[in-house]
């Protein structure tokens, strides 16, 4: 199984950003664009730490993920476009998630929860973000970073979030498709 931790995205959010990626979409034949109702906010990627049968790890790793709390809603603001590792040799194009402190917790909460699992913890520094696209090879990326810039400092939209969601993603030739397996409300009264 192929698993990860996120946040839905809000309707709205997918509708704001629909205009920039219908205007993006075409500079670019080698990126890869999301779906617009697969895009989500990873908060862990767990991959293949879990084996397909393996309903022991499987419930453990639900278990773990029903115990994470917070005192308060993740605030967050989806703002601006950019590109990692940064625009010189982009690989891939995000929309910015600027949210309130208890995201970088919530994440860390997770990860320590599911490290004991077996899953590894992630060796990069937790970074927020919503990816729009991915890119194959360099044909067509200046121009598309060119024209990018407009939205730099767009505002997308806001979410309160208070679950998130353990999802499945299956690999498909038309690209990566994602089944929700469980719903996890997270902000809980703390003693």
């Amino acid at each position: 199984m192929r698993l990860f931790v996120a946040f839905d995205l809000p309707g709205e959010v997918r509708t704001a950003l629909g205009e920039p990626i219908a205007r993006l979409k075409p500079l670019c034949r080698a990126a890869r664009w999301a779906r617009p109702e697969g895009m989500h906010v990873t908060l862990k990627f767990i991959g293949h730490a879990i084996a397909d049968g393996d309903t022991e790890k499987l419930d453990a790793t639900r278990a773990a993920l029903a115990a994470v709390q917070s005192s308060e809603p993740v605030e967050i603001r989806y703002r601006g476009i950019g590109f990692f590792p940064d625009a010189r040799r982009p690989r891939v194009v995000w929309c910015g998630v600027e949210a309130s402190a208890n995201l970088a917790k919530l994440a860390a909460d997770i990860e320590s929860r599911l490290e004991p699992l077996g899953i590894p913890r992630e060796t990069r520094a937790f970074v927020p973000h919503l990816t729009l696209a991915r890119f194959k090879s360099p044909e067509g990326v200046d121009g598309l970073v060119r024209s990018a810039a407009e939205w730099s400092a767009c505002d997308f939209g806001t979410a309160r979030e208070t679950e998130f969601h353990l999802f499945e993603s299956l690999l498909k030739p038309g690209g990566a498709e994602y089944r929700k397996i469980e719903s996890y409300s997270f902000v809980k009264a703390i003693a």
